[in-house]
């Protein structure tokens, strides 16, 4: 037996086992098509309620600042976006202190949306932290937020 077979005869079920990557990966799109299944009356993914409330602010905020925030490069955020402008609940404007800056914000229908979203995710979320079990879902958000 070659030593690349012995590799996969033998390693891959222990590293797979331990492998931080696989078992979040796994978690986030669990998570995320729980959430994707109870927003699809509202018309709407987890990915889009994240985004949208990250743009429920005061001020509206810039493209580099959600990017940031959702840990999502730039271009992924606009393509992200262009849905959501369609769908009128957002408007991407540039800001009028540096024309550089495109600034991010809610319209009203985003709002109202967003209002009608929020107890679906209160629900979900509290069946979610259930399955977490005898765990700390605080400690657990800890150490998400460590690998982040």
């Amino acid at each position: 037996m070659s030593s690349a077979e012995r590799l996969l005869d033998q390693r891959t079920p222990r590293l797979r086992g331990n492998c931080l990557c696989l078992h979040l990966q796994r978690a986030a799109r669990a998570v995320a098509r729980r959430f994707d299944q109870a927003f699809r009356p509202l018309d709407l993914t987890s990915g889009q309620f994240s985004l949208m409330m990250a743009l429920n602010a005061l001020d509206a905020p810039s493209i580099g600042y959600v990017s940031a925030l959702l840990a999502m490069d730039r271009t992924t955020l606009t393509a992200n976006l262009k849905p959501l402008e369609r769908r009128g609940l957002v408007t991407v404007t540039v800001d009028a202190s540096d024309r550089r800056t495109r600034s991010l914000a809610l319209t009203s229908a985003g709002r109202t949306l967003l209002a009608a979203a929020v107890p679906i995710w209160r629900k979900t979320h509290a069946a979610l932290e259930s399955l977490v079990g005898l765990s700390d879902p605080d400690r657990l958000r800890a150490d998400l937020r460590a690998l982040s």
